[in-house]
């Protein structure tokens, strides 16, 4: 079963920063070694739904963060996290985003 985060509504015109935490997956011990952020039209009309994303996601500790800009008002995109872990473990989590006007 995949469990999906929902994240606050976020203005078209203003930066957001997602955070996936990883504490509950990570096994004890391990760090995120590397991390990705795609982002793909959960519901709605976007040619370009990765163009939301900007840059790469920052890693502090068990959590990354990942700075969203722009997007389509109206649009809900399905934001996926994943991290390759110090052990080599491959984890991953989902979140919805929906754009408003600001």
């Amino acid at each position: 079963m995949t469990y999906r985060s929902v994240f606050n509504v976020k203005a078209a015109s203003i930066p957001f920063e997602a955070v996936f935490d990883f504490s509950q997956e990570l096994p004890f011990g391990e760090t995120i070694a590397s991390a990705s952020l795609a982002a793909n039209v959960y519901s709605g009309l976007d040619p370009a739904p990765q163009a939301i994303v900007s840059g790469t996601p920052t890693i502090s500790g068990r959590e990354i963060t990942q700075i969203l800009i722009g997007g389509v008002v109206g649009v809900v995109y399905e934001l996926d996290a994943s991290v390759v872990s110090s052990g080599g473990h491959f984890l991953t989590k989902q979140g919805l985003l929906c754009i408003t006007e600001a």
